[in-house]
């Protein structure tokens, strides 16, 4: 039934999405869970504690983190259970998690934002999807980073909570959902958050890690309709390149989709106005991105996400027959 739940979530949220009327009438769950993980901050993470105690309490941070969205989750799934197809209700609820049409929309957004205002406009529009400073980019840097942040939410911002949905239910959607939020806000290595932020930043790689390698597969398989389009390219800087990603995850689906695409992603680029020293993803001889090449990016992640939502419901019609 959780595959069943998952798959139906995955139909509900892309045709959907998170109305916007709902979001300014309750908010949205990461901003709940958000707001818990503002509070055990606020209370726990002290300068004055040593970093073995703030690494203690954000390992305390986390289980609290984890387990009261969860457990919440899990009264509401067996209280549905309950209704004559509760199910249903539960993967309407359950389609919160996932992300499919706001990442479309927000992407296309920056594609469009060049097309039609130029680079002043791309830079505002991207700066709603990635944490690099906009004003350091150029038209290639806006276009790559709005790529990049496509590939990486489709791993943990749409396979990944459909995956823990199917494992788990409604509570172990919002369990992951809950952890994905965490590191978000406190796995960062900045002075506050690099002891207290420990637990949380290494056990979202943990769990993203099976969603990670799936969404490169997807996005290689992807390839294999689309015209302009290399699969083979895709696997093998899947293999070339993603471990030269400054994370053990998402260099899977960007890598996957650099080769793909014949493009170069990744590479130097400014974080809280410091300049790293990040490793090219991919070929493409370095050449100039640009919103064309977003579009490219928009039209396999679209395929990609269609054949995610194909494959839940070949397992869930699977089990159902067995």
């Amino acid at each position: 039934m959780s595959v069943l739940i998952a798959f139906i979530s995955l139909i509900v949220e892309r045709i959907t999405g998170y109305p916007d009327w709902l979001f300014r009438a309750i908010g949205h769950p990461v901003t709940w869970i958000g707001r818990l993980i503002s509070c055990l901050d606020h209370m726990l993470n002290h300068a004055s504690r040593s970093d073995a105690t703030r690494r203690l309490c954000g390992v305390l941070a986390l289980v609290v983190i984890i387990s009261v969205p969860a457990a919440i989750a899990f009264i509401i799934e067996v209280a549905a259970g309950r209704i004559v197809f509760g199910f249903i209700l539960t993967a309407i609820i359950a389609s919160s998690l996932l992300s499919q049409r706001s990442l479309d929309e927000h992407v296309e957004a920056v594609a469009e934002a060049l097309e039609t205002g130029g680079l002043d406009a791309g830079r505002k529009a991207v700066s709603m999807i990635v944490g690099r400073d906009p004003e350091q980019l150029d038209e290639a840097g806006v276009s790559r980073a709005a790529i990049e942040s496509l590939a990486e939410n489709f791993s943990d911002g749409i396979v990944a909570p459909a995956l823990w949905l199917g494992v788990g239910g409604l509570a172990g959607g919002v369990a992951y959902k809950a952890v994905n939020t965490a590191d978000s806000m406190i796995g960062h290595r900045t002075p506050r958050h690099d002891a207290f932020g420990w637990a949380s930043a290494r056990f979202d790689d943990l769990v993203n890690l099976p969603a990670s390698r799936l969404s490169g597969l997807l996005i290689v398989a992807a390839a294999f309709p689309m015209k302009d389009a290399d699969p083979h390219a895709g696997w093998r800087a899947i293999w070339r390149d993603a471990k030269k990603h400054r994370s053990p995850n998402a260099g899977w689906p960007e890598a996957a989709m650099a080769g793909a695409l014949g493009l170069a992603l990744a590479g130097p680029r400014v974080y809280g106005g410091v300049m790293g020293d990040d490793a090219f993803i991919g070929e493409g001889g370095r050449r100039e991105i640009r919103a064309a090449d977003i579009r490219r990016a928009l039209k396999l992640y679209r395929i990609a996400d269609t054949l995610l939502i194909g494959l839940f419901g070949l397992v869930a019609a699977v089990i159902w027959l067995i």
